[in-house]
């Protein structure tokens, strides 16, 4: 894993970078040169801004780095030698590659600044020019460019280093499906791609189909084929904005994303031990379906307001039922967290799902599930009413097959 770290003066570049290597035995790699041209703030504002870092190698070129990184590809290494899209476009086509920009707002970079540097008698106007020559340079395009491509983006507002820690030890910058998705990142992707295509008025399903890792077939929710499509009037009743969700649904003329994808497959190729992904939980209607046609897991992304419902279904009838969350990616915003929080959080979390008897695991990649003990609400936590409903529908279960041997 090689990770590039760009971003504005004082956002904390080199921060990042110290916690990489001291917390995840990462090497910090570096240009021995300016490649871009471009003038430090460093440079501008005297050697006195200069600070202490950790050690790093040095390389002539970018190719030299890239050359050294791909023979060693499978050690950890960093760098904050991003100076220009050159150097990320030289970087971005190798598999271990991720770039993560970092900014924070500007008056708290200048603090910052100024806290470092004391001794300088730089202005704020000053610390202004150098930031905007530093962004936008007419000569390389600047670095302002570099944050959409960055698949993590990072503001970082913390006030300490231990804060800026425990915020990067919950996003978990090391994950390696950051590089390459694991199966369930791979085709809940799919399954988001596949609800670009829906035409309903009300959101956008996707759904995708497999046995044994391999895709079977895919759908997405809107009108049936021949029929107007939704979002050109199509359906009155989603076309109707005062309408509530789940409400009228009997007169709704959208297929779902999981009918479109059972329809697609037929029950003889679905076969054995298929596995559904779909980017929101099934409904209740979708869910006697998927039972009949013989899935034997459903793995959702969002949350539907009838997840109890459709949770008992599928208990009931031997279904595994899980909620995915992938890694963090785009912007993420940095926050000050209090002493201790993240512990007692997860204490708490781990306390309540075990006495509402929720088996969760942690996978091996850092991001968590639930199977059908008990369905996580949206910010991981398993909800009470869900563990509820789950064990209403369990004890209800076990007195039918009592009276019914």
């Amino acid at each position: 894993m090689l990770i590039g770290i760009c971003g504005t003066i004082c956002a904390g570049k080199h921060s990042v970078q110290d916690y990489l290597v001291q917390r995840h035995d990462f090497t910090a790699l570096e240009l021995a040169h300016n490649v871009s041209g471009v003038k430090t703030i460093s440079q501008d504002l005297g050697p006195q801004t200069q600070r202490a870092h950790t050690s790093q190698v040095s390389f002539a070129t970018v190719d030299d780095l890239l050359d050294f990184a791909t023979q060693h590809w499978q050690q950890r290494f960093c760098t904050t030698s991003i100076h220009s899209e050159a150097v990320v476009e030289a970087l971005c086509h190798r598999p271990f590659f991720l770039l993560l920009h970092i900014d924070a707002p500007l008056f708290t970079r200048w603090q910052r600044f100024e806290i470092r540097c004391s001794s300088t008698s730089s202005t704020l106007e000053q610390f202004v020019q150098s930031n905007d020559a530093h962004l936008y340079n007419s000569t390389t395009g600047g670095l302002a460019a570099l944050a959409s491509r960055a698949q993590i983006q990072l503001l970082n507002t913390t006030t300490s280093l231990q804060s800026l820690h425990s915020a990067l030890d919950a996003l978990n910058l090391t994950d390696e499906s950051r590089l390459r998705p694991t199966w369930d990142h791979y085709f809940m992707t799919l399954a988001s791609l596949a609800a670009r295509r829906s035409n309903c008025m009300r959101r956008q399903v996707g759904c995708v189909l497999v046995r044994e890792n391999r895709v079977i077939s895919t759908g997405y929710n809107g009108t049936p084929r021949h029929i107007t499509n939704c979002n050109a009037g199509g359906c009155a009743r989603c076309n109707d904005g005062g309408g509530r969700s789940g409400v009228g649904l009997s007169t709704c003329l959208c297929l779902h994303a999981e009918e479109n994808a059972l329809l697609e497959a037929g029950r003889e190729r679905v076969g054995g031990g298929a596995v559904l992904y779909c980017n929101t939980c099934p409904c209740l209607t979708c869910s006697i379906k998927i039972v009949q046609v013989g899935i034997t897991e459903v793995v959702f992304n969002r949350s539907y307001w009838m997840d109890a419902e459709t949770a008992k279904i599928f208990q009931e009838a031997g279904v595994q039922l899980r909620q995915f969350s992938p890694p963090k990616k785009g912007l993420v915003n940095l926050l000050d967290e209090p002493a201790g929080a993240r512990l007692g959080g997860r204490e708490t979390a781990q306390r309540s799902a075990k006495s509402n008897g929720i088996a969760r695991a942690e996978n091996a990649n850092g991001t968590s599930s639930a199977s059908t003990g008990g369905i996580p609400s949206l910010r991981g936590e398993p909800t009470n009413d869900i563990a509820q409903a789950l064990e209403t529908g369990a004890v209800a279960a076990g007195a039918r097959r009592a009276a019914h041997p």
